[in-house]
């Protein structure tokens, strides 16, 4: 009929949602199927590295040639995280797909030769270069853009730690410090939900914890979750702060980038014999379980930050969250000594409030505690988890983070930049 208007502009929103339902599973099922075979090829090169600790003797070789890999072929993607975030904040070129490959290839090595990471990284640049790859296949505008690397990082995020709805809201939070990107809602969801249904419909499974006792919500008990979310928001001010600095002086006194991982692998070998355990490298898995259980030696949480910041500082690849999982809860476990609440409910709350103060994102990991841990403990961990986001200041892990809206009024001149520049403003501040 003429003059009609077409179906589309006249119901936009159906269109609009059957092309993100579209965009965000396909983007859910490439990245759940890269996740689980990251998850596998990992559990394999812990199991295999456990079994024959002597390889911890080549990881100065190893981190020498992901040095290589990544200087002579890499240094476009050798940002990492902070690539995809800086693309969402200002869009540029696509992200290339090699950075996928670049960082499984680095992050298996370091866990297979006896480094310090995470995988949150690994599930981040894995699935934020999948989901760009949408970019010039679709020929999408800036805008879709930066929704398809949000509903990538979700689905990273979401299917490596098996907590879908903590991915979704981390893919939204985690780039700009203090705002939500709602328009992001559809496009994050349902991709975080299918990589996690994808990445279990291949049979890898997760980690489970549990906290077996949560006591009564009382003024006192509140106290307490308060005064160990600041303790934790300190502890993740120190983890960053030490990384962030070895990273500089790394760089600072050794020119030839592969020789940074190399001597950084040198001090984590030495270390590993020299202790004669490794109990402070890799994820650390058996270790946060542990602490879950009984209260642990404040040594725990203070090596692992040590190997970590080494490791992570000397440019071998992998993540900072698990290893924060571990500082979080192993602090937590310690702090049962001295505050009266359950040793696993303190466990739980620094696993996710260390976590929090880090990446500065309280919202995530308030959710991703109820999915692990069960909707008894919110209260306590959503707590800590904002506590520790306060204690934090506008400092953290990753350095293009952009404050959106400042923690507090006296840092009201601070909105609109980027971490990275706040710590050069410090520097000289000091």
């Amino acid at each position: 009929m003429k003059g009609s208007v077409p179906f589309l502009q006249r119901f936009p929103i159906v269109f609009y949602t059957a092309k993100w339902l579209v965009f965000a599973s396909l983007i859910g099922v490439l990245v759940g199927t890269a996740s689980a075979f990251f998850l596998v090829s990992l559990d394999w090169a812990t199991n295999w590295r456990e079994g024959h600790r002597w390889i911890i003797a080549l990881l100065p070789v190893a981190g020498f040639l992901i040095g290589c890999m990544y200087h002579f072929w890499g240094k476009d993607v050798e940002a990492g995280n902070n690539i995809l975030l800086e693309n969402i904040n200002r869009p540029s070129a696509a992200i290339p797909l090699k950075m996928a490959p670049f960082i499984l290839i680095g992050t298996i090595a370091t866990h297979f030769f006896g480094g310090s990471a995470g995988r949150e990284g690994t599930a981040l640049q894995i699935g934020g270069s999948i989901a760009d790859q949408f970019t010039n296949l679709f020929k999408l505008r800036p805008r879709d853009r930066k929704l398809v690397i949000i509903a990538g990082i979700a689905a990273g995020f979401g299917s490596v730690f098996g907590t879908p709805l903590a991915g979704a809201i981390f893919g939204m939070e985690v780039f700009l410090i203090g705002r939500l990107r709602y328009d992001a809602l559809i496009p994050a969801f349902i991709a975080s939900i299918v990589a996690d249904m994808t990445t279990k419909a291949w049979q890898v499974g997760h980690t489970h914890y549990s906290i077996p006792f949560v006591p009564d919500i009382s003024p006192l008990n509140l106290f307490y979750a308060v005064a160990a979310g600041g303790v934790f928001g300190i502890c993740s001010v120190l983890f960053s702060s030490l990384t962030h600095y070895l990273g500089s002086v790394s760089k600072q006194k050794i020119n030839f980038p592969p020789l940074r991982p190399f001597v950084g692998g040198a001090i984590v070998a030495l270390a590993v014999f020299g202790m004669g355990t490794t109990r402070y490298i890799g994820l650390g898995i058996p270790v946060i379980l542990e602490s879950f259980s009984e209260p642990l030696p404040v040594y725990d949480f203070v090596l692992k930050i040590l190997f970590t910041a080494v490791t992570l500082g000397a440019a071998f690849k992998g993540g900072e969250v698990t290893p924060l999982f571990f500082i979080g809860a192993t602090l937590g476990s310690f702090l049962s000594y001295f505050i009266p609440l359950p040793t696993a409910l303190l466990a739980g709350m620094g696993f996710v409030a260390v976590f929090a103060g880090a990446a500065n994102t309280p919202l995530a990991c308030t959710i991703m505690a109820i999915e692990l841990f069960g909707a008894s403990c919110g209260i306590y961990v959503a707590l800590a988890c904002v506590i520790a986001y306060f204690f934090s200041g506008h400092r953290g892990i990753y350095g293009s983070q952009l404050v959106g809206e400042p923690k507090h009024l006296l840092f009201g001149r601070q909105a609109g930049k980027k971490l990275s520049e706040l710590r050069g403003e410090i520097r000289k501040f000091r």
